[in-house]
């Protein structure tokens, strides 16, 4: 079975983690901030950290770059 590299995997990985606090109370169930790698850059999965206030690193692939250039002033982020 092929695994889509669009996020998808990543989202039930995300819904599954525990982040202990420092102090008395149940731990969290959002981090602050998520690094991930290039694989993870889709459009999609980046939609859905910053609906959950997710902050996060993820560099962008070549040709997506390559692509918003091409876009002029439309492609910007």
């Amino acid at each position: 079975m092929r695994w889509p590299m669009n996020g998808i995997c990543a989202q039930p990985l995300l819904k599954r983690i525990r982040v202990p606090r420092l102090g008395p109370g149940r731990s969290r169930r959002r981090p602050d901030h998520v690094l991930a790698d290039e694989a993870y850059s889709s459009r999609g999965f980046r939609a859905y950290l910053r609906k959950r206030g997710i902050g996060h690193t993820i560099p962008e692939k070549a040709d997506q770059q390559l692509q918003r250039h091409h876009r002029g002033r439309q492609g910007g982020r």
